[in-house]
């Protein structure tokens, strides 16, 4: 028998049901003629063949890039810390606000954008993402003093956050479900390379500019998308009317901004950080968590969810997501560890740490595209089963890095990890995205994106944290600092092993949602 959980309509034009109606996911639904389909609905131009418009490829070429370029942000600003501190006269605890409060703001802006998705169009969702972050990019190359600095950094995610979801969204309504695979392989470049190739590109810029050139440079190109989006971006959807629920809004922002917080702040007070204990924030945003959860079910029973939960209904939908945030547990966790690794153990220098890593970075965008056309043709098994062994086996072999590993070895087994990444994180999206219904595609692409927030925070809590504790325990026991850092490093390693067996489990059971498997007649 067919899982309603995992079945779609036909790709040819979508309706949706009237307000107050609530089908189960995947469940064909019929409306009147009168009746506006949604933005997440519309309908794709060529569901035969597949063959984009030069209109709609000029559209996610446009979105693509500008995504690349905000979410490039995200994690540039780590190898800057150490020159930030000098120039600004600050300590490491408050610098690493400058990460901190960009990964708050990111998570409380992108569980909002599904609502935005459905209520506004979109060239002015996309010209407001990008007014945001070109003025916050601006702000940042002039700020005087960190204040100044870190209010910039908040307006850059402000924009930041919309991006994904929008790209996400655009690409899911326009592409036709049997040519999916190719586009999300292009858009696992922006996921998953941009924020490993951050740190290697302000390690580049700092190696011959101040910190400011970091933002001096992105800034006109930020200033190019926004304006080439204004003047060529169509208005690709129809909008609804969605009620905002502000209880909704606010309990939003304290439960994602409250986890989020709290995890981040995990490896701070590891290391001695004079911060609030992290349990009070991460109790706080578990509660209210949970009340936003309910109140989103009582709400999706008129339609008026802020973050529609009915997603999860598809099995495919919430493994894929499931996986994705172990996946991205590992990948940030990485680019975390790594950098400390070969600068505080093998003490190389930061510009040689970056360009380690670069290589990595370019072979997952290398890769992207390619798995996305086997995906198309072959389904998300044959891809995510290799993948996910090949990262837990690089894992497992992490832990036996110590003081004397030669550094070629790393540069290898950093490979092997991004290729394994490579092959899960675009059938991940596909598959998991593909499994729910087309009114609910910008729901799905703004939990995707959370998920990735606090996966990407759960990671890099963890890593920090199990180094430093074990770290600390052996300088306690008289171990000198290098191999005491060495050995801290492999605990954490560990620990990662022991949660990429997850994903190996799950692999087996992501199929591809039917209305993938061949085109509809």
């Amino acid at each position: 028998m067919t899982n309603h959980n995992d079945t779609h309509p036909p790709s040819g034009p979508v309706t949706i049901p009237r307000p107050g109606s609530a089908p189960e996911a995947g469940e064909a639904v019929a409306a009147a003629p009168h009746e506006q389909t949604s933005a997440a609905a519309r309908p794709v131009e060529n569901p035969l063949d597949g063959k984009l418009s030069v209109r709609d490829r000029l559209v996610i070429t446009i979105l693509l890039v500008s995504t690349f370029v905000v979410i490039l942000n995200e994690t540039i600003m780590g190898v800057a810390l150490p020159q930030l501190m000098s120039d600004l006269g600050i300590l490491a605890s408050t610098g690493q606000w400058l990460t901190t409060a960009f990964l708050l703001t990111m998570a409380v802006v992108i569980p909002i954008t599904g609502l935005l998705l459905q209520r506004f169009n979109t060239r002015p969702v996309f010209v407001t993402a990008m007014t945001l972050f070109s003025i916050g990019t601006l702000v940042c190359a002039l700020a005087p003093g960190f204040s100044v600095l870190l209010a910039g950094r908040v307006i850059q995610a402000s924009g930041t956050a919309i991006m994904m979801p929008l790209l996400m969204t655009t690409v899911m309504t326009l592409v036709a479900p049997q040519s999916r695979g190719k586009i999300m392989g292009t858009i696992s470049i922006v996921m998953s390379v941009a924020p490993a190739l951050g740190p290697t590109i302000s390690g580049i810029i700092l190696n011959a500019l101040n910190w400011r050139w970091m933002f001096w440079l992105v800034l006109p190109i930020a200033l190019a998308a926004l304006v080439f989006g204004l003047v060529r971006i169509p208005n690709i959807t129809e909008t609804r009317k969605v009620p905002v629920d502000v209880l909704s809004v606010i309990l939003s922002a304290f439960a994602f901004g409250g986890v989020i917080y709290g995890l981040s702040t995990i490896g701070e007070a590891a290391n001695g950080g004079e911060v609030l204990p992290p349990w009070i924030p991460l109790s706080i945003g578990t509660v209210l968590m949970v009340v936003f959860i309910l109140r989103q079910r009582s709400l999706e029973k008129t339609d008026s969810a802020l973050l529609d939960l009915r997603t999860f209904q598809s099995r495919t939908f919430s493994i894929s997501v499931g996986m994705m945030a172990v996946s991205m547990m590992a990948l940030f966790g990485t680019i975390i560890l790594l950098p400390i690794y070969m600068q505080q153990v093998l003490e190389l220098k930061p510009i040689t740490t970056g360009l380690l890593l670069l290589p990595g970075g370019l072979l997952m965008g290398l890769l992207g595209p390619i798995v996305g056309r086997i995906y198309d043709r072959k389904g998300p098994r044959v891809l995510l089963v290799p993948g996910a062994v090949l990262v837990s086996l690089v894992l497992w072999s992490m832990t036996l890095l110590n003081e004397n590993t030669p550094f070629l070895w790393v540069l290898v087994a950093h490979l092997f990890l991004s290729a394994g990444l490579a092959l899960m994180f675009t059938p991940l999206f596909t598959a998991g995205l593909g499994s729910v219904q087309p009114r609910f595609y910008s729901y799905g692409s703004a939990i995707v994106g959370t998920a990735q927030q606090v996966a990407g925070a759960a990671g890099t809590a963890l890593f920090i944290t199990v180094m430093s504790v074990q770290t600390a325990a052996q300088v306690g026991n008289g171990v000198e600092l290098i191999p005491a850092t060495a050995s801290g490093i492999h605990f954490a390693f560990l620990c990662g092993a022991i949660l990429s067996l997850f994903p190996i489990v799950g692999a087996f059971f992501v199929k591809k949602p039917e209305d993938q498997e061949a085109p509809h007649h």
